[in-house]
């Protein structure tokens, strides 16, 4: 228990990235060809028009590996005080941000792209405070 009291703070913002990387990850796996339909919509004036059931592919598994490292990474950090898993699936969150931002870019949906910046901003202070 003394663990989870020393990193709650931690250990919060992995649970918000958590919700939000796997439920985004689920929906992907339960509704491929409802989102796949609207992401090609999203992106049918853009360079990335050609690929997007690629791209699409990629940031599902980022998302789901990202959030199953922060999971692991919240036993860990609660158990043993190890942040490693927790670090790693932060950053790979912090990546899959970016290419959410690329994306978000080159569609010129440039609301969309500014939405992403409060998940990194909370994932930034997810990657300090585990640093």
């Amino acid at each position: 228990m003394e663990l989870i009291q020393q990193s709650i703070t931690e250990i919060l913002i992995l649970l918000f990235l958590i919700v939000t990387f796997l439920q985004s990850g689920i929906d992907k796996v339960t509704d491929w060809k409802g989102n796949l339909s609207f992401i090609r919509g999203h992106f049918k004036d853009s360079p990335l028009k050609n690929s997007v059931p690629f791209l699409l592919a990629v940031i599902l598994v980022m998302e789901l590996l990202a959030g199953a490292l922060m999971f692991i990474g919240i036993f860990h950090l609660a158990t043993t005080g190890n942040n490693d898993y927790a670090l790693l699936g932060v950053q790979l969150s912090a990546l899959t941000l970016i290419f959410l931002l690329i994306g978000q870019r080159l569609a010129k949906d440039y609301a969309g792209a500014m939405s992403l910046a409060v998940y990194f901003i909370i994932t930034i202070i997810g990657c300090f405070m585990l640093t």
